[in-house]
């Protein structure tokens, strides 16, 4: 259950590809060896209204939240968090050359307890 959800502001869509960063975070997160193909999502939402830092014009950011199932070796989600990071730093270099950009990403492991899931997906996926 790695879903990666990614919040951005809306002018940022002039300045990057927001399809091609969603691609080098799904190659990222397959490339990590340690999420399932079929249990990676990536889904990027602009903001319609923000305010970001000092309010001004120029400024945007890109906010990512991984959320995984739990039971991973917290050294394993960090070595997946430091590549993904490093990943998306590059794909976003340009508003990151800039002093009017933010990026961050955080890592929440979910309860398995509390979480509920129907997909064939997987069943698909496996069959391969």
């Amino acid at each position: 259950m790695p879903h990666l959800h990614i919040e951005y502001s809306p002018a940022l869509e002039q300045r990057v590809d927001l399809h091609e960063v969603c691609l080098a975070a799904h190659r990222a997160m397959k490339d990590s060896g340690i999420f399932p193909l079929a249990g990676i999502r990536v889904r990027a939402f602009a903001a319609d209204h923000c305010i970001v830092a000092d309010n001004h014009p120029d400024n945007d950011f890109l906010a990512m939240t991984l959320s995984v199932g739990a039971g991973r070796e917290p050294e394993a989600l960090k070595a997946a968090g430091d590549h993904l990071f490093t990943t998306m730093k590059h794909a976003l270099e340009l508003p990151l050359s800039t002093p009017h950009f933010a990026l961050s990403l955080e890592i929440r492991e979910i309860n398995a307890d509390l979480s509920w899931k129907d997909t064939p997906i997987h069943a698909r996926l496996s069959a391969q």
